[in-house]
Order: C-alpha cells, then sequence, then structure tokens
C-alpha cells in the first residue's frame, strides 16, 4: 500500500500520488499518460496532473489497482 509520508517530490497536489516504491515499470505511464510521468533523472513515475474528468479518474484508479508495487496512493480528498 502506498505511504502518503513517501510521495515523491514531484507529485502536484492532489487526490492522487506515487511514493518511492515505484518500480518505474511503466504500467501507469501507459494507462493514464495524461497524469502520470517519469522523472529521467531519479527512474521513476509521479503524477504531474491530477484527472479532471471522469475519463482520467477511471484511469488513474485503473493504475492504481494495476501497479505490481502499490506505490500509487489515493489520499482520498479531492472529488471521484
Amino acid at each position: 500500500m502506498a505511504d502518503r509520508e513517501d510521495k515523491n517530490p514531484e507529485n502536484v497536489g492532489g487526490k492522487f500520488y506515487v511514493d518511492s516504491q515505484c518500480i518505474d515499470c511503466d504500467l501507469c505511464r501507459e494507462t493514464a499518460p495524461n497524469n502520470f510521468t517519469r522523472s529521467d533523472d531519479e527512474g521513476y513515475s509521479y503524477v504531474y496532473k491530477q484527472p479532471e474528468n471522469d475519463e482520467e479518474r477511471a484511469q488513474s484508479r485503473e493504475a492504481m489497482e494495476g501497479c505490481p508495487v502499490e506505490a500509487i496512493g489515493d489520499d482520498g480528498s479531492g472529488e471521484d
């Protein structure tokens, strides 16, 4: 389970985030490319834009559920 106290620093504020457990597998970036991107310097993903519509929210949830190391979290804030 993702740890909101261990978020990658590049995450934008909001409901979804990626923590330091990320293994840079690319699943989230392929599943929700409008919301997740890669830190080339650090070799992990982070949320660069919070979901703004139902499709992006569904894709971000799918990425979170599919993450093999459970590095994507949902802090429960914002709309869902």
